[in-house]
């Protein structure tokens, strides 16, 4: 009994042993880190004081420190910042859906500035600018090596005046200047429309008010065509809209969906994670579904579309959308400004991360870029004439009842509209003729 407890005795005090052994190593490098890290500070500390003595021109020690702050997080990645009071406070009445400026979402690219997308109705749409589209100079001045907030404060200004910025083009040999009237912005962020038997909503943004007006949108759309039951689908537009609050993106799939999950975010350790699931109910009641996206859908936007997309519950059409795939967290700090920190990556709930990859349509449809100057194509008048019921002395169709007639003539009225809107909106055009064929076939 004794040789067994001396062994065990003396086990435990060879572990010991080990255990200081291993420990004292890692100890020394944790220790030696923390110095480096002093030493680091300290470094800051020297060239701040030595930029305020010996700097050409005196400078304010706020705005260094500031700049310094601002390039910390900034060497993180793009949509990582500082904001100063005045960016805070414009950030938050953005969020609520009325700003000043040019309506344009944008972000960073090989130190240019990128059009995410320009916003609905706004100088920047009215001008032309499109998704995608680069950034190089504002009022003559290069942008190229300013932070993303410096390079928006310069297209920032008051309204009714006057902004050139300097656009570069794929498809497009030179780059070209165009001339923008700054404006009050105010993002409507839902349009809803009926196209025949299909409910149409466009939101442009996720900000307070989106969920709403999906909501109420939807509700005035059955009631314009007599009933949810005369609509045999709705179309989710979702192109060009750049994202915004999570809690929205959240409250608009969940609109149509009945349960399951609808994103989760995973952060530095797993117990910074979350999972965000459905609840009951769906507005439209499971009726046929169709998303679009393009390269100009973001953030939220993509967690719709990919929650959507992953529970079979929509045929997701358009071309890949952008690929922000990360969470931001907006954290107040003392002087009245807020950092923007990126905090975790979003997952949809196959579990598949967007960051970098975007949501791949189920469907890929391009929209064909309208020519401005090109002459618009009209149908020959030769063409137009030739059918039965246009010869003389045809017969008449003594077979066909007046509601018949009536019947078919709706129908060819529908066709020819459907004519139109493809040459207005290829792909939306495409995904109605989706809905509808989903709405044929449900009924067989």
């Amino acid at each position: 009994m004794k040789k067994h407890v001396l062994a065990a005795l003396g086990g435990t005090v060879a572990g010991a042993v080990i255990a200081m052994q291993l420990a004292g190593p890692l100890l020394a490098q944790d220790a030696a880190k923390k110095a480096s890290v002093y030493q680091q500070l300290d470094l800051f500390g020297d060239i701040f004081e030595r930029i305020r003595a010996q700097y050409v021109e005196e400078v304010e020690p706020e705005k260094l420190i500031e700049a310094a702050i601002n390039g910390m997080l900034t060497s993180l990645d793009p949509h990582s910042s500082y904001l100063p009071k005045k960016a805070y406070e414009d950030m938050s009445v953005q969020t609520r859906g009325e700003f000043g400026g040019l309506g344009i979402e944008v972000t960073q690219e090989e130190g240019f500035v990128k059009v995410v997308t320009p916003i609905d109705d706004t100088p920047a749409d009215k001008a032309g600018i499109l998704a995608g589209d680069f950034i190089t100079h504002v009022d003559g001045e290069s942008v190229l090596g300013l932070t993303m907030d410096q390079a928006v404060d310069k297209m920032r200004g008051p309204v009714g005046s006057e902004v050139v910025i300097t656009v570069v083009r794929e498809g497009t040999a030179e780059p070209f200047d165009v001339s923008i009237i700054r404006d009050t912005v105010k993002v409507k962020v839902a349009r809803t429309r009926l196209e025949g038997d299909v409910a149409v909503v466009r939101l442009t943004t996720f900000n307070d008010q989106t969920y709403k007006g999906l909501e109420d949108g939807l509700k005035q759309l059955f009631k314009d065509a007599g009933g949810a039951d005369k609509v045999n689908g709705v179309v989710l537009d979702l192109r060009n809209n750049p994202g915004g609050l999570l809690p929205q993106a959240i409250k608009v799939a969940d609109a149509f969906l009945e349960q399951g999950e609808i994103v989760s975010t995973r952060g530095r350790t797993a117990a910074e994670g979350e999972r965000m699931n459905a609840t009951p109910g769906d507005l439209t009641e499971g009726k046929p579904l169709v998303v679009l996206i393009n390269e100009g859908s973001a953030s939220a936007s993509e967690i719709v579309a990919g929650a959507l997309q992953d529970h079979d519950r929509a045929v997701v059409v358009g071309m890949k959308s952008f690929g922000k795939g990360t969470v931001q967290s907006v954290m107040p700090l003392r002087g009245d400004g807020a950092m923007r920190l990126t905090t975790a990556r979003y997952y949809t709930p196959s579990g598949r991360s967007i960051q970098g990859m975007g949501v791949h349509p189920d469907v890929v449809v391009a929209q064909p870029r309208k020519d401005p100057n090109a002459a618009p194509v009209e149908e020959p008048k030769s063409r137009l004439s030739r059918s039965e019921a246009q010869l003389r002395g045809t017969l008449s169709n003594d077979s066909m009842t007046e509601d018949e007639r009536k019947m078919i003539e709706a129908e060819a009225a529908k066709a020819e509209a459907a004519a139109k809107l493809r040459q207005d909106d290829y792909q939306l055009a495409y995904a109605i003729d989706i809905l509808r064929g989903m709405a044929a076939v449900k009924k067989d």
